[in-house]
């Protein structure tokens, strides 16, 4: 949401995280943690001075959403195994039955992550599998 915020004030506006706070309803402090590793990922550049804040370091339509992701180490995980466990979600050393249903899930949604970018969230320019456009909310 703050990368959308961000991106939709313009290409080379520098905005506040106290803005971004206010119209997002987020916590500052959390934008400020996350804001230090979009930065240091190399997404947005900071701005020091009466005027400062944050800009997009490169247009919008070249940062996908699996970027940003990734730069504040968050995982798309829709069950609790990983490989260095020996006890996978059941608590067992076998794996639950819908297993490769929730692995099939996470990667349908981190290849939809991947070729979407902020501009087209912003854009509301959004398109499902079957080649459709998502409609923006009334």
């Amino acid at each position: 949401m703050a990368m959308t915020d961000l991106a939709s004030q313009g290409a080379d506006s520098v905005v506040s995280l106290t803005e971004i706070s206010k119209r997002q309803s987020i916590s500052l402090s959390y934008l400020e943690q996350l804001f230090g590793k979009l930065r240091k990922a190399g997404l947005v550049e900071s701005h020091r001075g009466h005027s400062g804040g944050y800009s997009l370091s490169r247009p919008s339509e070249g940062i996908k959403l699996d970027a940003i992701i990734a730069a504040v180490d968050e995982d798309i995980k829709l069950h609790g195994c990983t490989p260095e466990i020996k006890q996978h979600c059941t608590g067992h050393t076998t794996q639950c039955l819908t297993h490769s249903l929730w692995d099939a899930l996470e990667a349908h949604i981190e290849d939809f992550l991947a070729k979407v970018s902020v501009a087209d969230v912003v854009s509301q320019n959004l398109t499902v599998p079957n080649g459709s456009t998502l409609e923006p909310a009334e």
